[in-house]
């Protein structure tokens, strides 16, 4: 009894074997897990540079060719190598067991690093724009061995068998394609060499399709030129015909453990810093994407880049980069390479950097919000708009013992043209990154004052009326700020230049939240107008600051009339909201109007009664 359990248990463990629907492997590979049908090519080149990197790891001479050819009439691609070739042995296990490695032989897996692809499932891609794929191979490893074919269609079905020895005299592998309905355009000879010559260009063997090369070795970056001009020149070509810009600049990237090499191109005019850039990372002189974004730190996006490398890993489609240790590694090394070139251009060429900073000076402060070096290096360079015009930060604490600066554009503009008359400086921290800089500066500026600059810090430095003169006029200031109480503003008045300007609207973040409070709670229901009312702050409300030394507030402070006065004081609430370029509320919209035709009917009124 207990043997038969025993027995019972075993078989019921026993492993079963997964039974694989390839029609819809085939369509998950070759439909679903590239991004466009272009691969397949990439994918034959892949294969067979594995073949030839196989066979001189045991025969270093051997030969090392590529040949494409394009059959027009046919609608049908060859592709051979010279690589290491298969025995029939080796076609059941490598192509009829998709996913083995292309790493062919037992005593080649130390060697995994220089194989590029998988050669099943890579084979299986190319359904993707054939109808039927044929390989007909010869082993390098095992000469005796006859030729082998493996012939499959893209309903799933394949056949092996072996040939005469005349149907392949030499090692290697030929690869014949026959193009599916609708596909025939990715087999044209003008699409195939486009092709090869954008995945191949870098390829350390001799590919050509038709004869015509493939390959242009030495890359760019890697060729000596003349001189250093003639190499920026030739750079600039490069990224010209790859890009389709001509760069500020261009940027070695060298980073020699990593087995980097390449060239970054500073972009010629300035773009978002949320906008991704793409690209181009060869892996092992195969282009494996053109649209890599994780590459350079997200400060950095202001360059695009070309580069080989035999250290990253690509993902399962091998069309981006699989994020790990050793790409976030390369990522920091290509970084710190960028921030050498930005040093090296603030040491040795101002000029050149000046250039670069007017069009890219906001990829740079990125940066130097957390470096301080950076920052450091980049004070006298990186510019800011000021009250006394547009200035780098180090010039700006040079002048002024206290650096004053705002939050927002909004606020700047409220104040700006009060302050420079009042001699205080401020800086327009409402721009990108601007604010963050300003209150870093005591960091790397040791000694210097920095203080945000808010309503009450403007009002202070306005010049006080005469108690007498604005007692004289209390009635006047009850009846302006009647009238702008109902929209959360007081009215005060100060004496102060220029004398042009009639009115100043000044508040701050804290009284405009508590507008929007206020604002939400009128329209609110029972409920929700319980609760906002419940947050009501005792934050400072704005106000609108009259100049005494303008001579049209001296004469609306004379009116007698108190309706006129009202629509005097918010024609000028109208005005300061405008001069500030603050965005209008619904009820700032209706006082302008109310004002405006307020205004029209006094003056044709007053035109009636003199008539």
């Amino acid at each position: 009894m207990d043997s038969q359990t025993s027995q019972s248990s075993q078989a019921s463990q026993s492993p079963h074997t997964f039974q694989v629907d390839l029609r819809g492997l085939v369509d998950l590979l070759s439909h679903h897990l590239y991004s466009s049908p272009k691969v397949y090519l990439r994918e034959l080149l892949q294969n067979a540079v594995d073949a030839i990197t196989a066979r001189r790891a045991e025969q270093p001479d051997a030969p090392a060719r590529v040949r494409l050819s394009v059959d027009a009439a046919g609608g049908g691609l060859r592709v051979e190598d010279s690589g290491v070739g298969l025995t029939e042995a080796d076609v059941h296990n490598l192509l009829a067991t998709i996913g083995r490695s292309s790493k062919r032989a037992d005593g080649l897996q130390a060697a995994r690093s220089d194989f590029l692809g998988q050669f099943g499932i890579g084979l299986l891609a190319c359904f993707v724009v054939a109808e039927r794929i044929r390989v007909v191979s010869r082993s390098a490893r095992t000469p005796d061995a006859p030729p082998v074919e493996w012939t499959a269609t893209d309903d799933g079905s394949y056949t092996v068998r072996t040939l005469p020895d005349a149907e392949r005299p030499e090692p290697g592998t030929t690869v014949h394609l026959v193009a599916r309905a609708g596909a025939g355009e990715w087999l044209t000879r003008e699409r195939v060499l486009a092709l090869a010559r954008d995945f191949g260009s870098l390829l350390p063997y001799d590919v050509r399709v038709d004869e015509e090369e493939v390959t242009d070795l030495p890359a760019p970056w890697d060729r000596a030129y003349p001189s250093p001009a003639n190499r920026r020149v030739a750079l600039a070509r490069h990224c010209h015909e790859l890009f389709g810009f001509t760069p500020l600049d261009s940027i070695e990237l060298n980073v020699p453990l990593a087995g980097i090499r390449g060239v970054a191109y500073v972009l010629p005019s300035a773009v978002s810093p949320a906008q991704h850039a793409g690209h181009r990372v060869h892996l092992k002189g195969m282009l494996l994407t053109e649209r890599a974004e994780q590459l350079l730190p997200d400060w950095a996006f202001f360059v695009r880049c070309v580069l080989d490398t035999d250290s990253l890993r690509p993902t399962a489609s091998r069309e981006s980069l699989y994020e790990d240790e050793t790409l976030a590694a390369v990522r920091e090394a290509l970084g710190e390479r960028i921030r050498s070139w930005l040093t090296g251009l603030a040491a040795g060429d101002p000029e050149r950097l000046a250039a670069f900073l007017s069009v890219h000076h906001l990829g740079v402060k990125s940066l130097a919000r957390h470096d301080k070096e950076m920052l450091r290096t980049m004070l006298p360079w990186l510019p800011f708009e000021t009250t006394d015009g547009r200035l780098s930060l180090e010039e700006f604490a040079q002048r002024h013992p206290v650096v004053h600066f705002t939050r927002t554009v909004e606020e700047y503009r409220q104040v700006a043209p009060i302050a420079s008359a009042q001699g205080v400086g401020v800086i327009n921290g409402g721009y990108t990154y601007d604010s963050e800089l300003v209150e870093a500066l005591p960091s790397v500026r040791p000694g210097t004052v920095v203080a945000e600059l808010d309503a009450d810090t403007v009002t202070a430095h306005l010049d006080a009326v005469d108690p007498a003169e604005e007692l004289a006029l209390s009635g006047f200031l009850a009846a302006a700020r009647a009238n702008l109480d109902p929209l959360g503003c007081d009215v005060v008045l100060r004496a102060f230049h220029p004398l042009s300007v009639p009115a100043l609207h000044l508040d701050d973040r804290a009284s405009r939240h508590e507008q929007a409070r206020a604002e939400a709670e009128e329209q609110a229901d029972d409920l929700w107008a319980g609760i906002l009312g419940s947050l009501r702050g005792s934050a400072p409300r704005a106000r609108l600051v009259l100049n005494h030394l303008n001579p049209l507030i001296r004469r609306i402070s004379s009116l007698g009339d108190a309706e006129l006065i009202g629509t005097a004081t918010e024609s000028l609430y109208g005005q300061a909201l405008l001069m500030a370029q603050r965005p209008l509320r619904p009820a700032d919209s209706a006082l302008l109007n109310r004002a405006f035709i307020g205004l029209l009917e006094w003056a044709t009124n007053g035109e009636e009664g003199r008539s």
